[in-house]
C-alpha cells in the first residue's frame, strides 16, 4: 500500500499549526515554580489535565494507548498516560513499545545530513547536482496541476538547504494533484507505507526498487515550484537520505546505525522490525467516522518486511525511549551520557531557522514560522509530528524535551492534539504559566 498519510487532510494547515502550538507551549514552563522537581517525582500529579486527557482517550475506547513523555536535560523520560499496545491485547504500552513515527523520521534524517556537513562531505548551500547529477537540469511546471509538458527551466540549482527545508520545489504524493501525481504513481514514487492490505480510496503503487532508483525517477520529473522560492512539504528529506548515501558511501540505514542510533543508545529504532521484537509493536488504526478499524496490525505489519525504499522522510519505527534519547542528544547540543555524537555548533545550526532568504511561510502550513533541518524551528524549539498522531519537541530555552505517542490515522480524525494543548495550558495555569 502506498503511504498517503490518508491524503492531505492528515497534514492540513490546521493540524500543522497545532503542532506548532505544541512546540511553543513548553516555554511557559519557565515560570513553573519547582517545575523540575515536580516533573521528576510526580509526573501525573504535576500534569493532571494532560493525564486526564490521555487516559480519557484510552478509557473511552477511542484508541488503545496515548503516551506522553517529558524530560529535563539529563533526566530519564517520565510518562503520562498509557494503555495497551492494541485493542484486545493485554500488553501495556510504555517507553519500550514500538510506534510507527512516520514523518518524525524527518528530524533524524535532517540531523544525519548535518553530520555530513560537519564531516565536510557536503555543504549546506552546495548544489545537489554535484552529488546526484540527475538533479542538474530541472524543469518546473508552469501550473503545479497542469501538463507535464508545460514547463520552464529551473532558475537556480537545488541545494542541500532547499532539501532540508522543503524549499526545493519537489512535490509529495500526499499533497500533489493532477498529472504529476499520476506520474509519481506510474513511476513508483510513494512517500512510505501504511499497510500490506488495500485501503479503499487509495491506489496501490508498486514502489521503485530501492532509494537510488527511486531518486533517479524523481529527478526525471518536473518540480512544482522554482527552487528556493516557497515552502512546500515534499519528498525532499527522502532525497536527503540518498544524498547521505552517496556522500558517505554507506546506505542510509547503515549510516544512521553507525553515527546516530549506536552512539545515542537507540537500540529500538528500525526500518524493518525484527521478528524478535514483534511483541512490542503497536497496532495502527484507521479512524473512519465513529469507527476505529485495524489498519496495520503489529503481528502482521508491513513494517516487519524489508521496505522497498529506505524512506528518510517516513520510514522508521521507534520506541518512545529511543526518540527521547534522540531529543536528549539534541538538548545536550550533540552530547548524551558524556558521549559526543555531534558538534555543538552543528546542532545549533541544524535546529535554527534554515529557510532561504525571502521565503514567506505566513500563508503556508508553517504559519509564518521557521524550519530547520527536517523540523519546525520556532521560539527556541525544534521538532515535528507524524501521520499516526505522534509529536515531538525539544525546547532549548528551558531544557525540556517532550513527545506524544499514539497510533491512528488520519491524525486530524480525532481532536487529540487540540485537547492535549488545552490540557497542557490548564496544567500550566495552576503555576501561573
Amino acid at each position: 500500500m502506498a503511504f498517503r498519510e490518508f491524503d492531505a487532510v492528515a497534514l492540513s494547515r490546521r493540524s500543522l499549526l497545532r503542532s506548532g502550538a505544541y512546540l511553543a507551549t513548553g516555554s511557559a514552563l519557565a515560570s513553573v515554580p519547582l517545575g523540575r522537581a515536580a516533573l521528576a517525582h510526580h509526573v501525573t500529579d504535576a500534569w493532571p489535565n494532560v493525564a486526564a486527557a490521555a487516559n480519557g482517550y484510552v478509557s473511552s475506547g477511542k484508541v488503545p494507548n496515548v503516551l506522553v513523555t517529558f524530560g529535563w536535560r539529563d533526566e530519564i523520560p517520565h510518562i503520562v498516560g498509557g494503555g495497551k499496545i492494541a485493542f484486545g491485547n493485554d500488553t501495556a504500552a510504555g517507553l519500550d513499545t514500538l510506534y510507527r513515527v512516520y514523518s518524525m523520521t524527518k528530524p533524524i534524517t535532517g540531523m544525519a545530513a548535518m553530520m555530513c556537513i560537519e564531516d565536510g562531505l557536503i555543504g549546506l548551500d552546495q548544489p545537489v547536482s554535484e552529488i546526484i547529477p540527475a538533479f542538474g537540469e530541472m524543469q518546473v511546471l508552469k501550473d503545479p496541476q497542469g501538463s507535464l509538458e508545460d514547463t520552464v527551466p529551473a532558475e537556480r540549482a537545488i541545494t542541500i538547504r532547499h532539501l532540508l527545508t522543503h524549499t526545493a520545489g519537489i512535490g509529495y504524493d500526499i499533497i500533489t494533484k493532477g498529472p504529476l501525481l499520476q506520474a509519481y504513481r506510474d513511476n513508483g514514487l510513494n512517500g512510505g507505507q501504511a499497510s500490506r492490505f488495500p485501503i479503499p480510496g487509495f491506489p496501490q503503487v508498486e514502489s521503485a526498487p530501492g532509494l537510488a532508483e527511486w531518486t533517479e525517477r524523481l529527478a526525471a520529473l518536473p518540480l512544482v515550484a522554482q527552487p528556493g522560492t516557497q515552502w512546500s512539504y515534499s519528498y525532499s528529506i527522502d532525497v536527503i537520505g540518498r544524498v547521505i548515501e552517496v556522500a558517505s558511501g554507506m546506505a542510509i540505514d547503515e549510516f544512521l546505525q553507525k553515527r546516530m542510533f549506536g552512539p545515542c543508545g537507540m537500540d529500538s529504532t528500525y526500518f524493518a522490525v525484527p521478528e524478535s521484537e514483534v511483541s512490542r509493536l503497536t497496532d495502527n488504526y484507521g479512524i473512519l467516522g465513529e469507527m476505529t478499524l485495524p489498519l496495520d496490525k503489529g503481528t502482521s505489519s508491513i513494517f516487519l518486511d524489508e521496505p522497498p525504499v529506505l524512506w528518510g522522510g517516513s520510514g522508521l519505527v521507534c520506541s518512545p525511549r529511543d526518540y527521547d534519547r534522540f531529543l536528549n542528544m539534541l538538548l545536550g547540543y550533540g552530547q548524551i551520557d558524556g558521549n559526543r555524537v555531534m558538534k555543538e555548533e552543528t546542532v545549533r545550526l541544524g535546529v535554527s531557522n534554515l529557510l532561504p532568504d525571502g521565503i514567506d511561510t505566513s500563508h503556508a502550513w508553517l504559519g509564518g514560522q521557521g524550519f530547520g533541518a527536517g523540523g519546525r524551528s520556532v521560539n527556541g524549539s525544534y521538532g515535528w509530528g507524524g501521520a499516526a498522531g505522534t509529536l515531538s519537541s525539544v525546547d532549548f530555552s528551558i531544557g525540556l524535551r517532550s513527545t506524544l505517542f499514539t497510533q491512528y490515522m488520519p491524525s486530524d480524525s480525532l481532536p487529540m492534539r487540540d485537547e492535549f494543548l488545552t490540557a497542557l495550558a490548564k496544567d500550566l495555569s495552576q503555576y501561573g504559566g
